[in-house]
């Protein structure tokens, strides 16, 4: 029986990673995959790709490293830093919250006095990290730089909550998938792709060079079981979301249906998930080339883009026992998933 290796899960949530700077959990996921992989590399554009060989049809995984960040624009006289978003940064869940560069330092974002809170935009915010002058300020950072939100991971028997679960959870998911599985002739490549908070870029150029027949990708998901919440046939504990659309995809029935009965067949609960904002990387790898057939296992979460993410831990069990299932078996050995419905 899988459990949650608590000690990697909180490492790999914890680690500095924003868009275009992923190499931290590159490093992190390639300690851990090293012993299990035929190849194990990162491309040109930073993408870690790890292969374990087959003779059968070439499967492509796809979760990103990358988090949401903020990066420093300007510094004033006083060193307050004015910065701009990389990724989806709300003003509101920013205002009062930690956050921390890559050489460690710390600072909190604040807001200039506003008459109103409908006032409240980016530009109003700057971080302040105690610095007196622009030259103190310039001596810890620069033009260019970027921060993450700075929060402890909290992980208990059935919760997690912490920054970055968007999307280290599918890249957690996917390392224990590829640890757990068994047998397969499946040709697979496990991608843990870069920049997609900012377009889906390291999985546009790794389907493109891979060319698979099939994939999946792997990213959070909203609910609709909090109160008063935006209505979303998705809740937290009833098992990973079955993806049938979101604003960057629909699924290919193929995959969808095949996933679908790899759940029921295994009695692994399962949700099925209309996502009507966001994407994920498969919004890039099903139009590569020619097209790839695909879809996307999604792990129930709340308050997504926040310092507080939360899943639970029993959606994160499943989506690794359902992963397994999906990668061991043969999509086309299955005449149910032909089912265009």
């Amino acid at each position: 029986m899988i459990k949650i290796n608590n000690a990697l899960l909180k490492e790999i949530l914890s680690v500095y990673g924003p868009s275009g700077l992923e190499n931290k959990v590159s490093d992190i996921i390639k300690r851990e995959l090293e012993e299990y992989a035929d190849e194990i590399y990162n491309d040109a554009l930073g993408n870690l790709i790890v292969r374990k060989k087959g003779i059968g049809k070439k499967i492509m995984l796809a979760g990103h490293m990358d988090q949401i960040a903020l990066m420093i624009t300007f510094i004033d006289d006083k060193g307050f830093l004015r910065f701009t978003n990389v990724g989806g940064i709300s003003p509101s869940t920013s205002l009062s919250q930690r956050v921390i560069f890559n050489n460690g330092v710390i600072g909190v974002v604040a807001c200039e006095k506003l008459d109103s809170i409908k006032d409240l935009k980016l530009e109003k915010l700057f971080i302040d990290i105690g610095a007196s002058t622009k030259e103190e300020a310039e001596e810890m950072i620069t033009i260019g730089d970027m921060c993450v939100y700075y929060s402890e991971p909290i992980i208990d028997d059935k919760k997690v909550i912490t920054p970055a679960l968007d999307d280290r959870i599918g890249c957690y998911i996917m390392i224990e998938a590829l640890k757990n599985m068994g047998k397969t002739e499946n040709d697979l490549y496990f991608i843990f792709t870069v920049q997609e908070e900012v377009g889906l870029r390291g999985a546009k150029t790794a389907a493109y060079g891979i060319d698979p027949d099939y994939a999946y990708a792997f990213d959070v998901t909203g609910t609709g079981d909090t109160p008063k919440g935006h209505k979303m046939a998705v809740k937290l504990g009833a098992g990973p979301a079955i993806k049938i659309k979101d604003r960057s995809i629909l699924c290919h029935p193929k995959i969808k249906n095949y996933m679908i009965e790899q759940a029921k067949e295994n009695s692994i609960p399962y949700q099925l998930e209309i996502l009507e904002f966001g994407g994920t990387d498969s919004g890039a790898i099903h139009v590569s080339k020619s097209g790839v057939p695909s879809g996307v296992l999604s792990i129930p979460s709340r308050y997504i883009h926040s310092t507080c993410e939360m899943a639970c831990v029993s959606d994160i069990l499943n989506s690794i026992e359902l992963t397994i299932k999906l990668i061991e078996n043969n999509i086309d050995a299955d005449t149910s998933a032909y089912k265009f419905s």
